[in-house]
């Protein structure tokens, strides 16, 4: 694995360090404090990444996820993703536990909605109790890595967990959970609209202004209206 991390700084674009660094806010005081790039494209990632997907071992893949560079942690998730969704049960279980234990290197929004429900949502599914446990933290991104991984539950058809985790948040500090909250329910609604309609009845009064605007997305014009009529803000 040392290979692909030499082919991922090899192929870094120094111009693009700078942008990235504001992107994911890397500035002081910014969410993303202190994070490191080396001026890779998601697409460049994904493509160096590829020779090397069945031929890592997790200690290899912990390597990489504990790198201060950002890149470097999004190829180890998208090695870890690829071989769960091959691996057995136990198998599956170890890339859990790996992910879980180091979870702190989860740590941006990019990184939590690459991974947040294709293994910690794969592997908890049914079960809610370590979402909840991670939402009950106080910690930002292990906050939005519960709400993502609700992704899972949608899929398959499970929109209660959604409702409640973004009921949880409602009156979170931080915008990027608004947007979280917004998104999953906006994807609840494409399997549940009724469901949706419902928590909105309940909460679009009190729904931060970006959670409701995110989960009107797909509803109907004359729905979106009443609701956006019942927050008071124009569209």
């Amino acid at each position: 694995m040392e290979d692909l991390a030499a082919e991922l700084k090899k192929a870094g674009d120094e111009a693009l360090v700078e942008h990235y660094r504001k992107f994911f806010q890397a500035y002081p005081g910014g969410y993303g404090e202190g994070d490191m790039f080396l001026g890779l494209k998601v697409p460049q990632i994904r493509r160096i990444v590829k020779p090397f997907q069945k031929k890592f071992s997790l200690s290899e893949a912990e390597r990489l996820l504990c790198s201060p560079y950002h890149e470097v942690r999004f190829a180890a998730l998208v090695l870890m993703i690829e071989q769960f969704k091959i691996a057995d049960g136990p198998r599956q279980k170890q890339i859990f536990d790996l992910y879980v234990k180091n979870i702190d290197y989860v740590n941006n929004w990019d990184l939590v909605d690459l991974s947040a429900a294709e293994i910690p949502g794969a592997w908890c599914y049914p079960s809610t109790d370590f979402l909840f446990e991670l939402a009950s933290s106080g910690r930002l991104w292990r906050q939005r890595i519960a709400m993502i991984a609700c992704w899972y539950f949608i899929r398959r058809g499970d929109c209660g967990p959604v409702f409640d985790m973004a009921e949880k948040f409602m009156n979170h500090p931080h915008d990027l959970m608004h947007k979280a909250c917004g998104w999953m329910l906006r994807e609840a609604g494409k399997k549940d609209c009724d469901g949706l309609c419902r928590f909105l009845d309940r909460y679009s009064k009190d729904m931060p202004r970006t959670m409701l605007r995110y989960s009107l997305e797909k509803l109907n014009a004359a729905q979106k209206k009443d609701y956006m009529s019942r927050k008071n803000f124009e569209w």
